[in-house]
């Protein structure tokens, strides 16, 4: 497989996780769940705004693997991803009394982030 083709597979990968979080997020929104005990500043910005925010990253993101196919890119996006994991795991398989979104739901996304993170390991490291 070419190191092009890794690039691509990633910024795919990518794009349909951000499409997923969006998704997340519309859900969230709908049911009240948008940081309802956050910190103010993210009360302060409005449900769509987070939806700009997200779509900006994605788009960058997808852009930036899609066209540099750099590796030190590919690794930056792997090891913010890989912060994901713990609190995924966390969510999943040790849920807190408060918590509000379902163990399915973190184990979910748990899934995705793992494939999202072979893909970006697979453009970043495997050359």
């Amino acid at each position: 497989m070419t190191r092009e083709l890794k690039f691509r597979q990633a910024a795919l990968v990518y794009l349909h996780v951000g499409i997923l979080y969006e998704g997340a997020v519309v859900a969230m929104w709908r049911r009240g769940l948008l940081f309802p005990h956050g910190p103010p500043w993210m009360q302060a910005i409005p449900p769509w705004g987070w939806m700009i925010i997200g779509a900006l990253i994605v788009a960058v993101v997808v852009w930036g693997l899609w066209t540099w196919q750099n590796v030190w890119f590919a690794r930056a996006v792997w090891l913010i991803g890989a912060l994901r994991v713990p609190a995924l795991i966390g969510g999943a398989f040790f849920p807190q009394p408060q918590q509000v979104l379902s163990p399915a739901f973190y184990g979910t996304a748990l899934a995705v982030v793992l494939v999202n993170l072979w893909m970006l390991a697979r453009a970043g490291w495997d050359v």
